[in-house]
Order: C-alpha cells, then structure tokens, then sequence
C-alpha cells in the first residue's frame, strides 16, 4: 500500500524509542544524516543563513530548525510542534520490593495509559540513568533492556468472574507492581535492581545516583489489515507525529526553503507540559528569541515575525469505532486513511479557530491531501494538546491536527498507514509555502 515505506520507516523509529530519552536519541541521530549541528544553551550562537541546526534540553525535547536566508519580519516562523512522551508507567525511586517470595517492581502512573492494556505483555525498562563519573562530576546516559524483563500477570477469570462485564479494573497502589523475579535468599531486593542496572549499563552501582526509567512494549511495530492497510505499535501518541514532522523537514528541497522552519517536539505534554522542557515552559520562546538575536533582529521587529508566524499542533485524533458509535459525535466520526482530522474545541482545548483551520485546509488541497473535522461529544471531557499552550505564550496563530487513531492511550494503539503519508505531505507544502 502507498506510504507503507515510510510507515515502516515510523515502526523502526518507534521500536528504537522506547523512552523519550530515546526518541530524542533517535531524531538527533536522523538530524546528523543531514548536516544539523548540535547548539549548546549555554554557548553563545552564531548562525549562518540557511543553517541547520538542533538544540536539546534534558535529554527528551529537542527543538531543530533551519535558518531561512530570508527576513523574520518577512517570513516569520513556520512551527510544527508535537510531543516525545507517551502515557505509561514509570519506575519508582525505592523500586524494587519483596512479597510473598516474589521480587516486584514498583511503578507510579505517568498520564492517562489505558492500564488493563499493560497486563500480560512481554514488558522491560528503558530511559536513562544519572551517575557519578570517574571524576566527580554528575552525568546521565541511555540504557535500555532488550530482553523481556517485567510482567503484570492477570488474575484468572475464576477469581475475578465479572471481568466480562465489569471490565478490568486495577488498584493503582496494590495492583500495579510489576512481577521482576522470584526471591531468593540471596536477592535483596534495592541492591539486586543496581545490580541489574550496573549489569545493562556497565556503570558500578555504588555511583548510580538516580534515574528516569520508563515501562516499555518489547513487541515490536507491525502492519495488519487485510491489504496491509494498517499498523499498530506502542506510542504512536505521539511519535508518529515527531515523525511525520521531521521526514516533513528532512527533504532537500524544504531545507533550501527561504523561511526560518522549526520543529518543536517537547516532553511531559501527558502531564499537562507545565516544566522547563515542556510546552508551558521557556523552551520555544528562548529559542525562537535566540535566532531572532543570532539574526541581528531587534525586539519590535520580533514582535512582527511572531506576528507573522503560525503552529501547527499535531497529536493524534479519535478515530471512529463501528463498535463503539456512543463514544463519538455522530457528525464528527473521524475515518482511518481518510485523511488527518482538523480539531476543533470551542473551549479552546484545541487551538484552531476558523482562520487557521482554512489555512490547514488550503494546505491539505494544495498537497492534494484529503482532510476531516472533528469534534469532541458534548457529555464526554476532551482532551488537549501543546497546541493552546504554545500558541497563547507567544501570540502566534496555531491550529490543531492528527491523524486518526484507534485505541488511544493503549500499550498498543492502531492507524492507518495512508494517513501518514498524508500529514508528511501536508507538512511538506506548509513547509514549502
């Protein structure tokens, strides 16, 4: 099916990410394929006209753009932004504990994840770790754990008869530990999870400080559907929209644009962005401000490029369920691979107003790009995006996309593969204009 390479290209992504840590890994490394050079915060920046560039602040939000030959006040900025995180489960400071002759791991929510949908996976650990190194100084790397490591056995349905009907429901402080090992005498259980960690990274366990581990799907990324015309994997919320925006960049005709382009991708948007690397911080305007200064442009004038500028917010969309017609607004259902969805909240949930929402629209055409409308039900609480957040902290016109998906939040969540294709298009024409 058309775009199946460039899904496949999503899976492989997705299956080399499986922390935010990682993702920004991943995308650094496809950035250096194509000459980006890595900026430091703290430096001070010098910037050259059609310059490619990154910047990445702790380890998981990385802004890259491009240094259009072109005036700011001429062209403002052409933003897409989406985000490196996925709801889930994260591993706890005092992790590992002993009940009943098992060795657990203890884990705290992180977001909104579908939790019935984590049982009896084949589960492991990845993120990164912060140590102290031979001299003294603090530092932080990736580690990642490729064999099955972790399980959350389910309770047979003769001790839990209403599951059918009830649904499964778990204790989020009692249930949720992750079975690890069976204990032994000689296991104590704080120093046998260093150990493990220092076996994985290499590190002496007597200077591993801390760590930031997420709990991940080893199954790897698939297509099914009769035709192919599908494929699932875990945290397509929201890397398949981090991805769709870089291959959207990572054309040589959109780098030689005249326009200043920047992706944005950013961290802890599943916990409502509100930190130094997500959207409710200073990561973008500081960026945005620097290459307005590198650029020699003067305050009001970047004043006026913001003025001129625009977001596109992109995170997936609710794709209609034949099997679930209550869950959706009967004029708003939402088709897989027919398109990427205009989101639309009048409560500003999403950030598209009619203008931008006919800009997009316009974009869509221009790339000969089908697109659909969706609204929330009225009776159900929405969700929301980095879309609102960014666009009211620097006053630039946004609109909020996505592609459909089902099964949101889930450990494994399913799209349809023309649609990727479709918002790499439109990402590349609204890029391109």
């Amino acid at each position: 099916m058309k775009g199946g390479q460039q899904v496949q290209g999503l899976l492989d992504f997705i299956d080399a990410s499986p922390s935010p840590w990682h993702a920004v890994k991943s995308i650094e490394a496809r950035l250096a394929a194509f000459q980006f050079i890595k900026l430091e915060e703290a430096d001070k920046w010098a910037l050259d006209a059609g310059g490619r560039y990154y910047v990445i602040r702790d380890d998981s939000s990385i802004i890259a753009f491009v240094a259009g030959p072109k005036s700011l006040v001429e062209t403002g900025f052409k933003i897409i932004g989406a985000h490196t995180d996925s709801p889930g489960l994260r591993v706890k400071p005092n992790a590992a504990n002993a009940m009943d002759g098992y060795l657990r791991l203890g884990v705290e929510i992180y977001g909104g994840p579908i939790l019935a949908t984590f049982t009896d996976r084949d589960l492991s650990l990845a993120g990164r770790i912060t140590y102290k190194n031979d001299q003294g100084t603090i530092t932080s790397t990736l580690i990642r754990f490729d064999n099955v490591l972790l399980r959350l056995p389910n309770l047979a349905i003769h001790m839990n008869r209403n599951v059918n009907e009830e649904g499964l429901k778990l204790n989020k402080q009692s249930e949720l530990p992750l079975i690890l090992s069976l204990l032994t005498q000689e296991q104590v259980p704080p120093s046998y999870f260093a150990s493990l960690l220092e076996k994985q990274s290499g590190i002496n366990a007597e200077c591993i400080l801390f760590w930031d581990l997420n709990i991940y799907d080893t199954q790897k990324g698939t297509f099914w559907g009769a035709e192919n015309e599908f494929y699932a994997d875990s945290q397509l919320d929201n890397l398949a929209s981090c991805h769709a925006a870089i291959e959207a960049l990572l054309d040589e005709l959109i780098l030689k644009s005249d326009s200043t382009l920047v992706c944005a991708l950013f961290d802890h948007e599943e916990v409502g962005s509100e930190s130094n690397k997500g959207a409710h911080g200073s990561f973008l305007p500081d960026i945005l401000q620097r290459i307005a200064l590198a650029n020699e442009t003067g305050r009001e004038d970047f004043a006026r490029a913001l003025a001129k500028s625009f977001i596109i917010s992109a995170d997936m969309a609710h794709a209609y369920q034949p099997n679930f017609p209550y869950a959706y607004d009967p004029d708003h259902k939402i088709i897989v691979n027919q398109g990427p969805a205009i989101k639309v909240n009048v409560s500003q949930r999403y950030s598209s107003e009619s203008v931008s929402e006919a800009m997009f629209a316009n974009w869509c055409e221009q790339a000969e790009v089908p697109y659909q409308r969706y609204s929330h039900r009225n009776d159900l609480p929405c969700g929301s995006t980095i879309g609102p957040i960014a666009s009211a902290k620097l006053g630039i016109r946004s609109v909020d996309v996505g592609n459909p998906l089902w099964a949101m939040h889930s450990i494994r969540e399913s799209a349809g593969v023309l649609d990727h294709n479709y918002m790499i298009r439109v990402m590349k024409r609204f890029f391109a204009g």
